[in-house]
């Protein structure tokens, strides 16, 4: 029997730190042991049954990791909000996912009970991590129930929707499995970190920068719980911050996605020198295309503890340490431990290695579902293989490298741009702080190359966008061929883009100034 499984762990180290809440004060494992039993209770006593749906919309605090070890030893489906979705999207998977009860944190009750009334969500099975006007209050009514070991235990899982850049959310389902959670999870996190180098039971702790919604975020936090290591919580991402936790908490590990690698290097350099990120094992990237100057920068800052991985909701992917990224710049890797990655072509069958297709994942023993839309589900794969809609090559070792999604490629005058492309190039410019590019329609070609970019404040580019266009149209010239430089660049303040960092291109274009 492993010595892995939070329940397990808990039980044999009360004391340890589990938890660093974003306003620092610790959680020890029999805390939120205590806690996750309690909450369980009170779930079953709402009528959750095995199979069942727990939503939240919840913030990054140590309760809300006590919620999904509820649902993950009540053998319950925990269902994670995108808290950056708007009041429509959140009714959307609350509707959809027809869960017993529906909880959020209390900076997201408004959202939540908005969306709980447009689809008619009963009230009395609304729930707030804390006193909230409309809602039960969870903390306070899980202390009338009994913190010790739950009975009849199964595993739970993440029931996690997909970030609808194309269309509205699904549900990505898989059966549920069996045995004993503590087994069941020790062996996920083995899976799960084992494939980043990651070792159980020495010390580490994962510093959590983006969140808890995103499931590869949350999955790598509650991994880490399992493993034995500790997780400290940021509210929200800020650069000099996370540089500021990974010093005081010594953390070991952390998930970052490419936005705040890029932000991490855009520190003055007396700032970034103030910190030391020596504790730094394992730095964990994904959720989009990292521009190659990016991961340069960060690999010569931290050393070669950069990890990157491809997959999706759907299905496992491909994973590369530094060593190998630096001798394959802009590889994802190859296939994780037990995947299986095949490039098709547009009559479903393999693609001669090195040419584009598209990018199909295996999909594993407990193949998935998209809930409610056979449809989808059938038109996403291939026997036992799905595709998101990625564009990609294989080289001859088996490494996969990334063009970008099917149905953002910009056709220009018969010609494929490939956004990713356009965007690494405009990032590198020192005013740029993000970028994103779509196709605008243009009479002539088709389609054109748009930029929607967010610059540095106190830039010269972000006094005037007739200059920016000029500026930046310059700065691509020696860098893009010039079918790819955008013919319109459009400055705003922010981009839109949700919490686990992916950027919502279909809200770029209404922004984009022809």
């Amino acid at each position: 029997m492993s010595a892995l499984g939070f329940w397990r762990l808990a039980a044999a180290d009360p004391d340890a730190c589990a938890v660093v809440d974003p306003d620092g004060s610790r959680i020890s494992r029999g805390l939120l042991l205590a806690q996750a039993n309690a909450v369980a209770r009170l779930l079953r006593d709402q009528g959750l049954e095995h199979g069942d749906r727990v939503v939240a919309v919840a913030a990054n605090e140590a309760v809300n990791l006590s919620v999904v070890l509820a649902c993950q030893q009540s053998g319950a489906y925990y269902v994670p909000i995108n808290t950056a979705l708007t009041t429509s999207e959140v009714a959307h998977i609350l509707a959809d996912a027809d869960p017993v009860v529906a909880i959020a944190s209390q900076a997201y009750t408004e959202v939540l009970a908005a969306a709980a009334g447009e689809v008619g969500f009963p009230a009395e099975r609304r729930f707030a991590l804390g006193g909230a006007e409309g809602f039960r209050d969870l903390l306070a009514e899980s202390k009338d129930y009994s913190a010790g070991p739950l009975e009849d235990r199964s595993p739970g899982a993440y029931l996690g929707y997909t970030s609808g850049t194309t269309g509205r959310p699904k549900g990505v389902y898989r059966r549920l499995a069996e045995g004993d959670p503590d087994d069941v999870f020790a062996a996920g996190a083995q899976w799960q970190l084992g494939m980043f180098d990651i070792a159980p039971l020495n010390g580490g702790s994962n510093l959590v920068t983006s969140p808890l919604s995103h499931t590869a975020v949350s999955g790598l936090a509650v991994a880490s719980l399992h493993f034995g290591h500790a997780v400290v919580l940021m509210e929200r991402f800020d650069a000099e911050r996370a540089l500021r936790l990974i010093d005081q908490e010594r953390v070991t590990t952390t998930h970052m996605v490419p936005t705040q690698l890029h932000r991490l290097l855009r520190l003055p350099a007396e700032v970034r020198s103030r910190y030391d990120v020596g504790s730094m094992r394992t730095l964990v990237h994904g959720a989009g295309p990292c521009p190659e100057e990016v991961k340069r920068g960060v690999i010569d800052w931290f050393g070669e503890v950069v990890w990157e991985y491809y997959g999706a909701t759907e299905a496992a992917g491909t994973v590369i340490s530094s060593g190998e990224w630096l001798e394959r710049p802009g590889s994802v890797g190859r296939a994780q431990p037990g995947a299986q990655v095949r490039i098709l072509g547009s009559d479903n069958e393999d693609v001669p290695t090195g040419e584009t297709g598209r990018v199909y994942l295996r999909m594993g023993p407990r193949a998935f579902e998209y809930r409610g839309d056979p449809e989808k589900t059938r038109s996403s794969c291939v026997g036992d293989f799905v595709t998101v809609g990625d564009l990609g090559r294989l080289d001859e070792e088996g490494y996969l490298y990334l063009l970008g999604r099917s149905a953002e490629v910009v056709v220009s005058g018969g010609i494929n741009v490939y956004p990713a492309e356009v965007e690494a190039a405009i990032l590198s410019h020192p005013d740029v702080e993000d970028v994103g590019v779509i196709g605008v329609p243009d009479p002539e070609w088709g389609e054109c190359v748009g930029a929607v970019v967010q610059t540095r404040p106190d830039s010269g580019l972000a006094t005037d966008e007739r200059s920016a266009q000029v500026a930046l149209r310059e700065y691509l010239a020696d860098r893009l061929a010039r079918y790819k430089v955008p013919r319109t660049v459009t400055v705003v303040q922010h981009l839109p883009r949700a919490a686990n960092g992916k950027l919502r291109k279909q809200l770029l274009v209404p922004m984009v100034r022809h």
